[in-house]
């Protein structure tokens, strides 16, 4: 009976396992974005083909755009995912928890769109191209076509992770942005490549570079205090590069890069960035 008991357990945790080897990343976005009243969407812009969810219900008031992470862009230090769609989609968790009522999540070049949709699809554009000049063009495509479903009306920017430096960069060749924040933002990926001791990635534009031109923008830049992969250091990089009175750091008691966002965005979220009286 004991053989017949240990047996039954190993199946169950060989059960678990195969489950989340084979998540269906998809499935998981829908399930997200679902009862949020999100629809996906696809928006093809000159190089790539994005996947969307989206809240339109008032084009009368201003959207806030979340920007996804980098997703799954490397199996190991060494080896590179064959597909970046994101297992647990944080960037999507966050606009989900967002009540306003014109909320679009925007996913990053080749996440959850098929390889065969995408023909310009290829590892750089996760690994080292990830923030390519060509990469940023198709991004702010698709947030002008957003921006066309709320005319007249001004663009919020939410960016996770990677997706913290696509709407800095984004935002800097734009004049509709009213506000940026970000959430354990790559803001200085030269720097953040440095701390992990990887190689930098190469082809790919710098958001503290940018810093400048998008400093009379409101922005927050959040920071884990226990986060090890975008440290809060990072943010203070990026303020430092450009000191102005609209960018502002917090650094967020018992978050991770990854944990602890989600507990907290339903306050946060609340918060929008404003230009400090000089």
């Amino acid at each position: 009976m004991r053989r017949r008991t240990v047996s039954f357990l190993v199946v169950l945790a060989l059960a678990a396992l195969s489950g989340c080897a084979t998540l269906d990343r998809d499935a998981n976005a829908d399930a997200i974005a679902g009862p949020a009243g999100m629809q996906r969407m696809i928006i093809k812009t000159d190089l790539f083909v994005l996947t969307t969810f989206a809240r339109i219900r008032d084009p009368g008031r201003p959207v806030t755009i979340y920007v996804e992470g980098d997703g799954l862009a490397w199996l190991s230090r060494t080896e590179p995912s064959q597909d970046p769609t994101p297992r647990e989609a944080l960037g999507l968790q966050l606009a989900a928890l967002d009540p306003s009522p014109n909320v679009v999540y925007l996913a990053r070049p080749c996440q959850f769109t098929a390889r065969a949709k995408n023909p310009a699809c290829d590892i750089p554009y996760w690994t080292g191209k990830r923030f390519a000049p060509e990469v940023i063009a198709s991004m702010g495509q698709a947030v002008s076509q957003i921006a066309a479903r709320v005319p007249g009306q001004k663009i919020n920017l939410v960016g996770y992770s990677g997706g913290g430096a696509v709407a800095v960069l984004v935002a800097a060749n734009r004049q509709d942005v009213a506000t940026i924040r970000t959430v354990a933002g790559n803001l200085d990926h030269a720097e953040v490549n440095r701390l992990a001791k990887v190689s930098p990635l190469s082809g790919s534009l710098n958001a503290i570079d940018m810093a400048g031109q998008v400093a009379k923008t409101p922005q927050i830049h959040y920071s884990g205090a226990a986060d090890t992969v975008v440290p809060p250091a990072i943010a203070e990089r990026f303020r430092g590069a450009a000191p102005s009175p609209c960018i502002a750091t917090k650094v967020v008691a018992g978050a991770s890069h990854e944990t602890g966002w989600k507990e907290r965005w339903t306050t946060l979220v609340n918060i929008l960035p404003t230009c400090m009286p000089s």
